[in-house]
């Protein structure tokens, strides 16, 4: 078996919450997507390193005025959360809830890199659920803090009547700041391993992974902490998230670390057992980097470029839209080579605008660019580049009602309307725009930048100071939009969008 460098983070982007399973000598994962559309990601690898995008769960998974960004709110910081991933009997399973909706859905499928996804909705909130498939029951544990257990039908489907729905314990509150949560279920060597994090107010102040298990499905439970170690990167702690086995029966952990800006980073740690316990790490601490007994690969890029040259209307799997896209105002085939934006709802600004075109950043450092073709805006079109969060920032054309245009630079305002930086008179049909991320060691500055012909680019406004924020819950993401402030039917072509990764 050749051997493979693990470097930690696996992934230095927004890819929070990952849970983790192999089939055979492959590996998936699934991750938290939240307003992100389509949602909940799925990764593949064969090493644990390198991680490859090959499909997702679910386009939509519902359609009311707040997922599709209509009721000036949305659905930031909620919709999809904490997906548990899982394989049995030849079906693969993806459960989540949704905090807004207050439901827990199911989804399943016998081909997870292609689908398709049968869904199934069970009323009530299962927090951070995990799946636990156990002979021919199947059960949820969730919660925060006070742990609960709820019985599944057979196929997973619906709650089970008259099936197990209890407390299954109450983890720590002294010193507690956050309690258990983010639950990972397994049966092993026959004791239940229940996997949490949970956030301390004392001592190291940082996130922590912990375990309990028991020989018995209603316990009791021990308790342990497994990993309390920030992996030498500002107090961040490497926490939430489970375990997974290689064909030759070596154990790693996949957890996530905070990165502040760029979002929560996935990490791979090695796990070894003494007397049926896992540790994670090696004498407490976790591994930067350390070899593997596992196949090389190629890297696959989580975020690409694109030159729009599509025969069908349909994207490569790298983007994502905020919110749910309105599929009537967007196209990659109308002008054959050009991602065409229309406006449609009004909107005070790029946070509530529809149809916002995302990927993620990465970390250390990326730049992103795209020229517009401005011949179809409308008085008040607002089209553009931006650093998408809370705390957002837009490089972007302005067209006035006297019909002029102005490239500007805009953060948000304490109204939370877009609030113009500085701004200039620009006569030109065409701009390019560009935007450059440092996240090293979390200097979380976005620079702003534009050009009439793509060769000499001038400054504009200031650097924006990006913040993780919980509004958002999710790291920056790169997008490119297109809204109205004053009347719909304009439109904005965009030719290209460059993408470039410093590395690491």
């Amino acid at each position: 078996m050749s051997k493979t460098i693990i470097t930690n983070p696996v992934i230095w982007a927004d890819v929070p919450d990952p849970s983790v399973i192999r089939v055979e000598h492959v590996y998936y994962m699934v991750s938290t997507s939240m307003h992100s559309m389509p949602g909940c990601p799925i990764m593949k690898s064969e090493n644990l390193m390198d991680w490859e995008l090959v499909n997702y769960v679910f386009e939509t998974f519902e359609d009311n005025d707040s997922h599709n960004l209509l009721d000036g709110k949305g659905i930031y910081g909620k919709g999809s959360w904490a997906a548990s991933l899982r394989y049995h009997n030849g079906l693969y399973y993806v459960s989540f809830s949704s905090n807004d909706m207050n439901n827990y859905y199911v989804y399943r499928t016998n081909n997870i890199e292609d689908g398709p996804w049968e869904r199934f909705t069970i009323q009530g909130l299962h927090h951070d659920p995990s799946l636990l498939f156990d002979d021919n029951r199947v059960f949820i544990f969730h919660g925060n803090g006070d742990i609960r257990i709820t019985e599944l039908t057979a196929d997973a489907t619906a709650l089970k009547p008259g099936g197990i729905n209890q407390l299954l314990f109450e983890t720590e509150r002294s010193g507690i700041g956050l309690r258990c949560e983010g639950c990972h279920a397994y049966k092993l060597n026959g004791f239940y391993y229940l996997f949490f994090i949970e956030w301390p107010n004392t001592g190291n102040h940082r996130r922590r992974q912990l375990v309990y298990r028991s020989r018995e499905l209603l316990g009791p439970y021990e308790r342990r902490v497994l990993l309390d170690d920030d992996m030498g990167y500002h107090n961040k702690g490497v926490a939430q998230g489970g375990i997974v086995s290689t064909p030759a029966g070596d154990w790693y952990a996949v957890l996530f670390q905070d990165h502040d800006a760029v979002g929560r980073a996935p990490c791979v740690l090695p796990v070894s057992w003494e007397n049926d316990w896992p540790a994670i790490g090696v004498d407490g601490k976790a591994n930067v980097s350390f070899e593997v007994a596992l196949p090389g690969s190629m890297p696959k890029s989580l975020v690409v470029s694109d030159d729009f040259m599509y025969t069908d209307n349909r994207l490569v799997l790298n983007w994502q839209w905020n919110h749910n896209p309105d599929n009537a105002r967007w196209s990659v085939t109308e002008r054959p080579g050009w991602l065409r934006l229309k406006t449609g709802h009004l909107a005070s600004s790029v946070e509530y605008a529809r149809n916002t075109l995302t990927q993620r950043t990465e970390g250390p450092g990326c730049t992103a660019s795209t020229m517009i073709d401005l011949e179809g805006m409308k008085p008040g079109d607002r089209a553009g580049l931006v650093a998408l969060a809370s705390d957002f920032g837009t490089v972007c054309i302005q067209a006035d009602e006297s019909g002029e245009r102005r490239v500007a630079m805009c953060v948000k305002g304490e109204d939370g309307c877009e609030e113009t930086v500085e701004s200039l008179v620009y006569e030109g049909g065409q701009i390019y725009l560009k935007i450059h991320f440092n996240f090293v060691e979390s200097a979380d500055t976005a620079h702003f930048y534009y050009s009439n012909d793509g060769e000499v680019w001038k400054s504009i406004g200031q650097p924006l100071q990006m913040k993780y924020t919980l509004h958002h819950f999710m790291g920056y993401r790169i997008g490119l939009f297109n809204y109205a402030t004053k009347e719909s039917g304009g439109y904005a072509d965009f030719d290209f969008f460059r993408y470039a990764n410093q590395i690491r």
